[in-house]
């Protein structure tokens, strides 16, 4: 456990933190900024001290999906966000679980040193997944429905991007 490690591991208590802010937009935005600050805090630090593990990159996605989870059921479940408002947010993540499950269930494509570090595509995405829920979170409709739009575009790329640099790989590994 190092330092950036640990401030991956704050968005748990972020995630759970949530639901008991919704009640108050600038309370939710709050604890959303935190959890965005940590987010690229984690990284940064990892990054700048020689930190950067596997174990680390893995405890770092796991608890962007826990947090990411935990907003949006919250957001669901007090009828702010509809269900297919919630795949324009996810839509990158949407287009790499088949990539995510060919990595599971292939023996070889585990076995492969896949990059897999967030790229611009991916770091932009994100970035819009954030202040679209901050539209959300303050009522700014407009705003709102742009952010879910540019979100599910610059998602659907990113995970085209991640698909052809994994495809990349294998191509350059049969040769």
């Amino acid at each position: 456990m190092n330092g950036p490690t640990l401030v991956s591991w704050l968005r748990v208590p972020l995630a759970a933190a949530f639901p008991l802010a919704a009640g108050s937009p600038w309370a939710s935005v709050g604890v959303l900024a935190a959890a965005g600050v940590s987010d690229v805090l984690d990284g940064w630090l990892a990054r700048r001290s020689s930190l950067a593990t596997p174990a680390g990159a893995v405890v770092d996605g796991v608890t962007d999906k826990l947090f990411a989870g935990a907003v949006l059921a919250t957001l669901v479940a007090r009828g702010d966000l509809a269900l297919g408002e919630v795949a324009l947010l996810g839509a990158r993540e949407l287009g790499e679980l088949p990539l995510v499950l060919w990595v599971l269930a292939s023996p070889a494509a585990r076995q492969r040193k896949l990059d897999d570090r967030a790229n611009v595509l991916g770091k932009l995405a994100t970035t819009l997944q954030f202040a679209t829920v901050f539209a959300v979170l303050v009522g700014a409709s407009r705003a709102r429905g742009l952010g879910l739009w540019a979100t599910a575009v610059v998602g659907l790329a990113a995970a085209a991007s991640y698909w052809a640099r994994a495809l990349g790989a294998r191509r350059r590994e049969r040769r």
